[in-house]
Formats: C-alpha cells, structure tokens, sequence
C-alpha cells in the first residue's frame, strides 16, 4: 500500500481536479480498485481522517474509503477514547437514493481544506446504495456522524467541497488561511 498526496485547496492544479465531477466505475470492482482503495485508506489513516474520496487524491473515480472507528457510525458524536481499533468502510459508485427533510448541523472539516471547521447544515438521514469491496451491492441508512460522512464524501464526487457550503466570505478567507499556513509550512 501507498500513501498519497491529498490535493488541497491551496494550489491551483489540485483545486482544478478537486472541482471535477467523478466518473462512475465501470466493469465492477477489481483488483486494481482495491488497490486504489486500500491506498486511499493508508492516505487517510495517515493524515489522519474518517474519510477520503478518490478525487482527493487525483483519482476522479466515484470511490469514497470511510472508517469511524468503533464510534456508532449513527451517533451524533465520536466517542472520545484512546486509539480506536480500525473499521474500514469501502463505497464504489455511492447514490443518495433518499434524504430525509429533517435537517443536521455539524461542524465539519476536510482533508483537502487543512486546519478550517465551520457548521454545515445537511439532512439528518439519507439511504445510500454502493457496491462494497467485494463488488457486492449494498443498501442501506445513515444517521448522525455516518450520514455526515457520506454526504460529505459524496459532494466530493460532484466537484463540491464542504466550504462551498459556507458564505462566500468565509469560503474565501478559508482558502486564504490554508494558503498562507502551506507558505508558513
């Protein structure tokens, strides 16, 4: 397995491919997948984060990896704890086949947006379709945290980070302080 480099929103190329909506996989999951995928999981426990699109590396597949840990993936909150053991969670080709109307405010960040938090309003619960690591078809709801997750990886898929969600000011001033800690780095 290999660790990558996460595009972030401080340089221009990775921004351009950041903004791409994904392709869908075609001819099922294979070997090469899983080796994407697994690498994509390494990059993300690295970095560390709970989540990672493929396009977060430069890969613009619809491919999310996801492991909240031991936490209840339906729980509002992570449990606060020592080192979690590892519950890896693999999506290729994700829908949202269903939102709930009732809304969830959570304060996210992203990989590609390094050190910035801001509350993102989305539904509560949504029920997503996937094929797993294995190629097999899933189906199956989210709530809390995991349906946090998942819409946000998803957005990823379609070329939107969690900032576009915010005010054009303070998507602004986002970029600006991800760009000036990566000049002060």
């Amino acid at each position: 397995m290999t660790i990558r480099r996460i595009l972030t929103v401080d340089n221009a190329a990775d921004l351009a491919v950041l903004k791409r909506v994904s392709d869908p996989v075609e001819g099922g999951v294979t070997d090469d997948l899983r080796a994407l995928m697994d690498d994509m999981l390494e990059t993300m426990y690295a970095a560390p984060g709970i989540g990672l699109a493929a396009v977060q590396v430069g890969e613009t597949k619809r491919i999310i990896v996801m492991d909240l840990g031991d936490r209840d993936p339906n729980a509002a909150e992570p449990v606060p704890g020592a080192e979690e053991p590892k519950h890896p969670r693999y999506f290729v080709n994700p829908e949202i086949v269903w939102r709930s109307e009732e809304l969830f405010s959570y304060e996210e960040g992203c990989l590609s947006v390094p050190e910035i938090y801001d509350a993102v309003e989305r539904p509560a619960r949504v029920k997503v379709r996937y094929l797993s690591y294995q190629g097999e078809q899933v189906e199956e709801d989210a709530v809390g945290l995991y349906a946090v997750c998942i819409q946000h990886e998803m957005d990823h898929l379609e070329g939107v980070l969690f900032i576009d969600h915010l005010s054009r000011l303070k998507r602004e001033r986002a970029i600006t302080k991800v760009k000036k800690a990566a000049r002060a780095a």
